[in-house]
């Protein structure tokens, strides 16, 4: 199993996770708020490249509007359902 994050590698996968959509800071700042003590080395790798997306694009997978391409990280599957499912 993967160890957990530091105290550093939360504060810069928050500041990652800062987004120009207000929607898509809410939605991710809740889900961090909610796990990110739960979260692994791979998690982190999946939400970094979740990070890399456009706003737009990380608003529609956000709000189930798009879905994932086909052989996506099973992982970041699992991570974007939990995100869904955080009301902020």
């Amino acid at each position: 199993m993967s160890e957990k994050l530091s105290e550093l590698d939360r504060t810069r996968l928050r500041w990652r996770a800062r987004r120009g959509l207000l929607e898509n800071d809410l939605i991710i700042t809740a889900f961090l708020d909610k796990y990110e003590h739960e979260l692994t080395d791979e998690d982190v790798a999946s939400l970094s490249e979740f990070f890399l997306l456009d706003d737009n694009s990380m608003l529609d997978l956000l709000l189930g509007r798009t879905e994932l391409k086909d052989g996506a990280d099973k992982n970041m599957q699992r991570l974007l359902e939990m995100m869904r499912s955080i009301q902020p």
